[in-house]
């Protein structure tokens, strides 16, 4: 494989990256004055750490990773949009992903002016990875793959992806935002013996922290760099930083709201499967079932009248015919199977 130098764009391995007050000067027992920061209103009138080092500190004993090899974004949703201006040059390279799967690797690379080229799952969702090499070229600087992938909801195989990570000539994107919620491990212990690996997870779903929007993207040290030189000055805010930090510090509520949401998911799925109007329900290693109906629409509007919002995805590919459930509480599912028993 090439080394990581030759992904990076021309102009990026020139850059000279802003410095901040905060890279200058990282020590915390001192009198402010050079950032012109109002000095009243503590602690919200200073700049955050723009390397949210503490906070890598923690997540690095959680994830038993080294602080150097983490990311933080604002939402996944940053790490990829900079993994593709990092590495993509605009109308020349191109990105692989495949087809469903996330919205966002398409429209980011939209916004940067990068090809995307799509390979279809097979019908019963797995992953071809003959097909995805075979797509790939000279010109192809990331593979984007999500498992478990959205709205499918299934894992892929551990060594069907390690085939294509070890086979591919680019950097590849695994996508785990969902991981805690398969019984399939994931690839971060792995993650040293892979250098062009890069993996995604997320404080949104098993950490109930959607609304603080804050992503993590773990690679070798040079990838990581790379990101910190194109990003933002201060990407997180203080806010953000402070509240992850405090749920890092109680990680039991993360583990039993996955244990009962687990439960849930199981419940909800044999329920629905008693439904003479549902086709199927599709196995899932994901907070949400993708589930297969007649009449999708009709269903969709029915629940949106009770007040109950799911996600219509009857139009996208291999998905026709499909509405997607995010897992709730137990009573939240309850009013669901009830809706959905009186409809007819």
């Amino acid at each position: 494989m090439k080394s990581i130098e030759q992904f990076i764009r021309e102009n990026i391995k020139h850059l000279k990256p802003y410095s901040s007050a905060r890279d200058e000067y990282t020590g915390r027992d001192a009198i402010f004055l050079d950032a012109n920061e109002n000095p009243y209103n503590s602690p919200y009138n200073r700049y955050p750490d723009p390397l949210q080092r503490d906070l890598k500190k923690k997540i690095a004993v959680i994830k038993q990773v080294n602080p150097e090899s983490i990311f933080l974004g604002n939402g996944s949703d940053e790490a990829i949009d900079l993994l593709i201006r990092a590495f993509c040059e605009p109308r020349v390279d191109n990105i692989i992903t495949i087809d469903p799967t996330y919205g966002m690797y398409q429209v980011c690379a939209d916004i940067n002016a990068v090809e995307v080229r799509k390979v279809p799952l097979s019908e019963s969702f797995e992953i071809n990875a003959e097909a995805i090499l075979k797509a790939s070229d000279a010109c192809t600087k990331l593979i984007f793959l999500c498992s478990p992938n959205n709205p499918t909801s299934n894992s892929f195989s551990k060594n069907t992806l390690a085939d294509i990570i070890k086979n591919c000539n680019s950097l590849l994107v695994l996508d785990e935002a969902y991981i805690d919620f398969s019984a399939q491990p994931g690839f971060l212990a792995d993650l040293d013996n892979y250098p062009n690996l890069v993996i995604l997870q997320t404080f949104s779903k098993a950490w109930g922290l959607a609304g603080i929007r804050l992503g993590m993207a773990f690679g070798q040290k040079k990838i990581i760099d790379v990101l910190n030189k194109i990003k933002y000055p201060y990407n997180i805010n203080f806010l953000t930083q402070q509240k992850a930090l405090e749920s890092l510090s109680a990680e039991t509520y993360k583990t039993e709201w996955v244990k009962e949401l687990l439960d849930e998911r199981n419940r909800l799925a044999a329920e629905l499967l008693n439904l003479p109007y549902i086709i199927k329900v599709y196995p899932s290693d994901a907070n949400f079932l993708l589930i297969k109906v007649n009449k999708p629409v009709d269903v969709y509007n029915y629940l949106v009248d009770q007040k109950i919002v799911i996600r219509d995805r009857s139009r996208v590919s291999l998905c026709e015919g499909c509405l997607r459930i995010t897992v709730g509480t137990e009573n939240e599912n309850d009013v669901l199977l009830k809706a959905l028993q009186d409809y007819e």
